[in-house]
């Protein structure tokens, strides 16, 4: 009899600690704030020698187009990208292509800033490349596979998820225009 009482007692006494931390951790799910966006900070060096970071960008919408001169990018998506940059550049809209070819000689990813300057005059596009060749920066925006694509607000903060392994076939201009036009509603 004693027993099964304290069978009865510890049961209780569990199923009663379960219900306490339910309660709270309930609680604590509802009133827990969500954390306020932050701009992620950022410095990269283009092909021409200058940097580009994310202080001298803000302020503008920024659209980061990441990728590497090995990747077999479709003409299509090269086309998307400059079309993108020629339409919205009137609306202040900053177009970067991101090399992730690495500095490195020895790495088999390797692409000096004149193969990166020959890659672009290949597919006629006439934006400035910048350089993360260690990826940091990709990370930082969430990019985990290229091609993608990473659109800033005028706060500096990733508008959006990143667009990661673009569809060889797709409409790059298209796909971004829906995002880049409701940020400029936003931001008018």
């Amino acid at each position: 009899m004693l027993l099964k009482s304290r069978r009865s007692f510890t049961a209780a006494a569990i199923s009663i600690l379960f219900l306490i931390s339910s309660v709270a951790f309930a609680m604590r799910a509802t009133t827990k704030k969500a954390a306020a966006p932050t701009p992620v900070e950022f410095s990269l060096r283009a092909v021409d020698g200058q940097r580009v970071s994310s202080d001298e960008v803000r302020g503008q919408v920024v659209v980061l187009a990441f990728g590497a001169s090995w990747l077999p990018i479709t003409r299509k998506q090269v086309q998307g990208i400059r079309k993108l940059a020629d339409a919205y550049s009137a609306h202040g809209v900053i177009v970067y292509w991101v090399s992730t070819d690495s500095e490195k000689p020895s790495s088999r990813n390797y692409a000096s800033d004149d193969q990166l300057r020959a890659f672009a005059r290949k597919y006629d596009l006439n934006l400035t490349i910048l350089r993360d060749p260690d990826g940091k920066v990709s990370k930082q925006f969430g990019v985990d596979q290229i091609p993608a694509v990473v659109i800033l607000d005028k706060q500096g903060e990733v508008y959006g998820e990143p667009i990661n392994g673009l569809d060889p076939d797709g409409n790059l201009d298209d796909q971004l225009a829906k995002p880049l036009d409701a940020l400029l509603k936003r931001t008018k």
